[in-house]
C-alpha cells in the first residue's frame, strides 16, 4: 500500500496516520495507533475531536491516491466544515488501534463532502466533513 509521506501534504509529527489499508474510486480506509506524543493529548489520552483531523488526514490521503493515479502533484486541501460528529467516547485511549474510513458522497469543482467513521474496540465515531482543494492553476505559495 502506498506511503502515507507520500499521499498527504503534512510533514512530521503532524502525519496522524500509519497506514492505508484499502482504497478503491470512492473511498479509502487508513489506520492508526493514537500516539502517546503529547501533541494533543495528555500522553494516556487524546481528545475525541481529534478525529476530526484524522478524518481529514483519511480524506487527504483518499485525494492523493487518486492524484497519484494519474501523476497529478499531492496538493493542499481545506477543511471547510463537519456536520453531525457523533462520538460514543470523549477521549481516545493512548496505544488504541483505530480504523478511520472515507467514502465520497460528493465532489465537483474542489468541493467535496465525504461520509466518515472512526472504528476501534469500544470506539465509534462518525462525521460527515465538507473539503475544498483549489484548482492546481490557482495554487500559489504564501
Amino acid at each position: 500500500m502506498n506511503d502515507i509521506d507520500d499521499l498527504i501534504p503534512h510533514s512530521g509529527c503532524m502525519v496522524l496516520l500509519d497506514r492505508v489499508i484499502a482504497h478503491d474510486n470512492k473511498s479509502l480506509t487508513a489506520e492508526l495507533v493514537v500516539r502517546d506524543d503529547g501533541l494533543f493529548g495528555d500522553h494516556e489520552t487524546v481528545p475525541a475531536w481529534v478525529g476530526i483531523e484524522y478524518m481529514a488526514q483519511t480524506i487527504a490521503a483518499y485525494v492523493g491516491v487518486m492524484a497519484r493515479q494519474v501523476n497529478d502533484p499531492v496538493r493542499l486541501g481545506f477543511l471547510l466544515g463537519t456536520r453531525r460528529y457523533l462520538s460514543n467516547v470523549g477521549v481516545f485511549k493512548v496505544g488504541a488501534r483505530l480504523t478511520i474510513q472515507v467514502e465520497k458522497i460528493f465532489q465537483n469543482e474542489g468541493l467535496g463532502v465525504f461520509d466518515c467513521q472512526i472504528l476501534g474496540v469500544d470506539v465509534d465515531v462518525s462525521a460527515k466533513l465538507n473539503v475544498y482543494q483549489p484548482p492546481l492553476n490557482n495554487m500559489s505559495v504564501i
